[in-house]
């Protein structure tokens, strides 16, 4: 059963309307749905409900709560995505995998080693692309909620929110280079449920010095195994990581 998404709060039985035109043209043209068929819609606070159809028009589409649904499709730990940028597809591919396997927020950043450069009207354009994706993906993989992006143009800015974090890693390719594999893994043994968690994750080029210095003193500087991986790759490997330990494991 198709599954959409409504910045509403929800109660049993109460109707409300499907106004977004991309949701509509989805909900009619692309899965046929008529009065009196079912869809899940995704209400604030994680709160699922199955609707029904109750009538349709060319602005908007009622829908009527009918059944409270008992899932738990999130991430115990908010995993917030900080990347450099990188070549457009490689980046819009990272977004809806890592969408996918649960992280909870994104930041874009011009990092010292960022191949690809946006002024703000492109990163404007780029945002409204990457929105669109996400939410597409959190569809598509039952989430219960939509990530949201945000691009910054200097890693200083992220540098100012880590205090929002119970902890902060960086992933840096020299420590894999040089054969460090445990401290990932002894990081994974300490988050704990509602833990909030800043994942940094360089270019193409990876973290110039001064990133690295930048947050050394405050992040856990990690490899991400034995193997270097690409800058698309690294989140998905962190994440599936994160995944198994919390979700699987415990």
């Amino acid at each position: 059963m198709q599954r959409y998404f409504l910045n509403e709060n929800a109660e049993l039985h109460q109707r409300f309307f499907i106004t977004s035109k991309d949701d509509i043209h989805h909900i009619l043209k692309v899965m046929r749905y008529n009065v009196g068929d079912h869809i899940i819609i995704n209400f604030n606070d994680q709160q699922t409900y199955k609707v029904t159809i109750i009538n349709i028009d060319q602005k908007n589409i009622e829908v009527e709560a009918t059944e409270k649904l008992e899932i738990h499709t999130e991430m115990p730990v908010s995993i917030t995505v900080v990347s450099g940028l990188i070549k457009s597809d490689k980046y819009e591919w990272m977004l809806q995998k890592a969408t996918e396997l649960g992280a909870h927020n994104f930041i874009a950043v011009q990092m010292a080693r960022s191949v690809v450069k946006l002024n703000d009207q492109k990163a404007s354009k780029k945002l409204e692309r990457w929105e669109k994706i996400i939410k597409e993906a959190a569809e598509q993989s039952y989430r219960q909620q939509i990530p949201n992006i945000k691009y910054y143009s200097n890693l200083k800015y992220v540098y100012d929110m880590i205090n929002e974090y119970d902890y902060i890693l960086m992933a840096y390719e020299e420590q894999a280079k040089n054969g460090e594999t445990s401290k990932f893994k002894e990081m994974l043994s300490q988050l704990q449920p509602n833990n909030k968690v800043l994942l940094l994750i360089g270019p193409e080029g990876g973290f110039s010095e001064e990133e690295i210095a930048l947050f050394e003193t405050h992040a856990n500087i990690v490899g991400l195994g034995p193997r270097i991986l690409r800058a698309e790759t690294a989140p998905l490997y962190a994440l599936s990581a994160i995944s198994y330990e919390i979700e699987l494991m415990r």
